[in-house]
């Protein structure tokens, strides 16, 4: 309340200076805000010196007070000042302010070194070219300013490198984050710039690099897990599958542990670079995977490997987990890598099959199909046009409702339908065609709820990814039953089968191998012969660029797909082979 005085006031900003490093410090999180406090100390300056200042901006308020104030006794309290005001803009993201900041406080000491040096980043060369006023011993600061610039060209720099990352500016990121790392930062905060380094790297096609740095910030500071998550999907991208599950595995025995926190060598400031750091970006690059996430990309990256035994460990594990009630802390949405609940039992279900475990299989799919029985309505119409309204019109949220409740119904049929499917392959892997065939038959009777209604016969585009699903697990049920029926000897209704799953996809290699099969076991010998030497016609290119067109497949269904390749081509193709020379000896005879 006392009025401004200039023999006080440098003493008087110089508290204000260490009172806000001190709450800055006092708190763990990022700084926010304005800091009203360098505002008031400003106009205390101004009413001491005659002048006022109430209704102007901060930054504008700056310009004043910098222009007009010329006192050599408050240069340096002004000075610390403005270092404190440029870490709350920064901090706010505000980098043309801390810019414009630094060129009024370079002018205010020495014109001359107001302009910065051509071809260099702006906001760090005018940071680095900042002069200090000296420092009076009878002023102690909690924090000196020199150490305060380090703090803010570090800042300043990894900032930007991660906002030119946002761009796709990759070559400026790269070079702004290893600014940043030769800068004054805990070790924490350097783990986080060589990931981002590491993420950068990976953008730029350069796997082997980033690996490289990523592996720098994890011997910095073992616990920046991230980096650990990056590394296992850039071997995955690379295709070295050893090495992306013993990442996986090491990230998830590390997410279950309380490590202790890497030590730092460097001494303890009330302002850091953590505290002005905190973007989306940095956000999304450091996000922590939940343990149960690992645990399941575990499983499935063994299960598309063909390590049976281990995927099948893991996703019991992980439904384990689900089933102790953990499935509250699992991300289902979002960012997160799982799937769908009943797709993950679907692929243990896969995986179970694999390993020859076929009645747990089967009791598998039965949770899968008793939890998504009252999903289903009895009948599932899709138009062939569904016209979504603007988001601005009445029927917006209404059309975008049903839309969202009709691809729902979709997904619950189609794991439904697999549920079945899988139990018929597991029955007949057993021995049992006949319950096999009732299972088989089951999975098409489901499938017979979904109505195609329009001019054509093209879902709308929004469900079209549902429904072409749906197409193939109609596909491949009806090639397992026609196998089932050829080994029950009822080879009509086997041809049958892979008539129709001909005219779901026409020119399928299982289908028509098994097509040829079936009129050869009906003793229909020349149409055999002929579609066999039609199916002969297709090169091996043609028909893996005909078994790739689509959408992939997911990944519950891989396993059946493998089931229906038909396994007696050689066989077969020797018995057609002599009926064709003999046909052609009685022809020529």
């Amino acid at each position: 309340g006392l009025p401004a005085a200039l023999p006080t006031l440098p003493l008087e900003l110089t508290v204000l200076y260490n009172s806000l490093l001190f709450t800055a410090g006092a708190s763990d999180s990022a700084i926010k805000g304005e800091a009203e406090g360098i505002r008031q100390g400003l106009l205390r300056v101004l009413e001491a010196c005659g002048a006022s200042g109430q209704d102007l901006g901060t930054e504008t308020l700056w310009q004043k007070v910098l222009q007009e104030v010329t006192v050599e006794e408050l240069q340096a309290p002004l000075h610390h000042l403005g270092a404190l005001q440029a870490a709350w803009w920064l901090a706010a993201g505000r980098l043309e302010s801390v810019a414009g900041l630094f060129q009024l406080l370079s002018t205010a000491e020495d014109p001359e070194r107001a302009h910065c040096s051509g071809g260099q980043n702006k906001l760090l060369s005018l940071i680095k070219a900042w002069q200090i006023p000296a420092e009076k011993a009878s002023l102690p600061l909690v924090q000196s300013a020199k150490d305060l610039k380090e703090i803010l060209c570090t800042a300043a720099a990894f900032l930007q490198g991660l906002q030119e990352l946002e761009a796709g500016n990759f070559p400026t990121a790269l070079s702004l984050l290893q600014e940043a790392a030769g800068g004054f930062c805990s070790k924490k905060i350097l783990a986080q710039i060589y990931t981002c380094l590491g993420c950068c790297a990976q953008r730029m096609g350069k796997p082997q690099t980033a690996l490289q740095h990523l592996k720098r910030a994890l011997l910095v500071d073992f616990q920046c897990l991230p980096a650990l998550s990056h590394a296992a999907a850039l071997y995955h991208e690379l295709g070295e599958t050893s090495a992306e599950l013993q990442a996986l595995i090491l990230l998830y025995e590390a997410l279950g542990k309380n490590l202790p926190a890497a030590a730092s060598s460097s001494p303890y400031f009330l302002m850091q670079t953590e505290l002005l750091v905190h973007t989306p970006i940095l956000t999304s690059l450091l996000h922590h995977h939940h343990p149960s996430e690992v645990k399941y990309l575990l499983a499935q990256r063994c299960l598309q490997d063909g390590r049976v035994a281990d995927a099948v460990e893991h996703y019991l594990d992980f439904l384990s987990l689900l089933q102790e009630g953990l499935q509250q802390q699992v991300p289902l949405h979002g960012s997160s890598a799982l799937p769908r609940i009943p797709e993950v039992f679907l692929e243990a279900a896969s995986a179970l099959e694999q390993a020859g475990r076929h009645h747990d299989a089967i009791t598998m799919c039965d949770e899968v199909i008793s939890r998504t029985t009252d999903l289903i309505p009895r009948v599932l119409r899709v138009e062939e046009r569904l016209k979504q309204p603007d988001c601005s019109s009445p029927g917006a949220e209404l059309a975008g409702g049903l839309l969202s409740q009709k691809k729902e119904s979709l997904c619950c049929l189609a794991w439904r339908a697999a549920g079945y499917l899988h139990q018929g392959w597991a029955w007949a892997k057993l021995g049992e065609s006949k319950e096999a065939v009732t299972q088989f038959s089951r999975c098409l009777s489901d499938l017979l709820r979904v109505q195609l209604h329009g001019s054509g016969v093209e879902p709308t585009e929004n469900l079209q990814p549902e429904v072409e699903v749906l197409q193939k697990i109609r596909l491949l049920s009806l090639i397992g039953r026609g196998t089932q029926f050829l080994e029950l000897r009822r080879h009509k209704e086997a041809l049958l089968d892979f008539q129709h799953s001909l005219q779901i996809s026409p020119g399928d290699p299982a289908a028509s191998s098994y097509l040829v099969q079936a009129l050869w076991e009906l003793n229909r010998k020349q149409e055999a012969a002929a579609q066999w030497q039609k199916l002969s016609q297709i090169s091996p290119v043609e028909d893996r660029r005909q078994q790739g067109q689509g959408r992939p497949l997911p990944l519950y269904l891989v396993s059946c797909l493998e089931q229906v390749m038909f396994p007696h081509s050689e066989t077969l193709a020797r018995s057609i082979q002599d009926y064709l020379g003999t046909a052609a000896q009685d022809t020529s005879s």
